[in-house]
Order: C-alpha cells, then structure tokens, then sequence
C-alpha cells in the first residue's frame, strides 16, 4: 500500500474540496440555510432577475418552486442546460455540480430539500 508524504497531504485535501463546493460558502448572497440536521439541509434560495452564481454542487434533493422562471446551468464540462419551472412545481433533482444562472425579468425563489446519508 503507497501512503502519500505529509507534505503532500494538504495539496490533495485543497484539491479535493476544490471540486466540491458547497453553495452556502461560496455564494451565501444566493442560498441561505433554513433545517439542517442528520437527515435533509432545508436551503432557501433566491436570485434577482438575471442574477448569477458560482460553480457549486447539490446531492439529490426535492426542489420546490416559489415563483416561475427560466434558467441556465453551465455544467463543469461547458455543457448548457436550459430549464423553467412553474409557481408550485416540484421536482426530484439528482446530485449535480453547476453554476447556475436567472434568465428572467423576475426573482427566482425555491426551497431546496437537500438529502443526506445514503
């Protein structure tokens, strides 16, 4: 079994976490967190109209729609996705890293139920 040297340790946690970003660190303008405990984090979320965020990623989760709105999710790849959403949708969203961004003339507001373990 090859062990890493101790000094290359804290490059390859740096690199690790590099590509897992958690949205209420890097973008907490955007998210905020309403419930977290072992099971779900509870995040509200809210975008002005053609508002942007950073590169950041979600497990799977429940996502419930406060208002109607189009977006844009530039996924790490360069891949463009475009989706919209009704007032009352709701939807299962599988883990994904992306940056998204508000197309619409209108706030975004949804709850997102992020959940945990397995």
């Amino acid at each position: 079994m090859r062990t890493l040297p101790l000094f290359q340790l804290p490059v390859f946690l740096f690199a690790a976490t590099a590509f897992t970003q958690d949205p209420i660190k890097v973008d907490p303008k955007h998210y905020k967190v309403e419930i977290d405990n072992p099971q779900v984090r509870v995040l509200r979320i809210h975008y002005g109209p053609h508002e942007k965020s950073v590169m950041h990623e979600h497990p799977a989760g429940v996502a419930l729609f406060l208002t109607e709105n189009r977006s844009r999710f530039t996924m790490p790849d360069g891949k463009i996705v475009e989706r919209d959403w009704k007032v009352g949708d709701a939807q299962w969203t599988p883990a994904e890293t992306h940056l998204p961004e508000n197309l619409s003339d209108t706030p975004l507001d949804l709850v997102l139920i992020e959940l945990k373990g397995k």
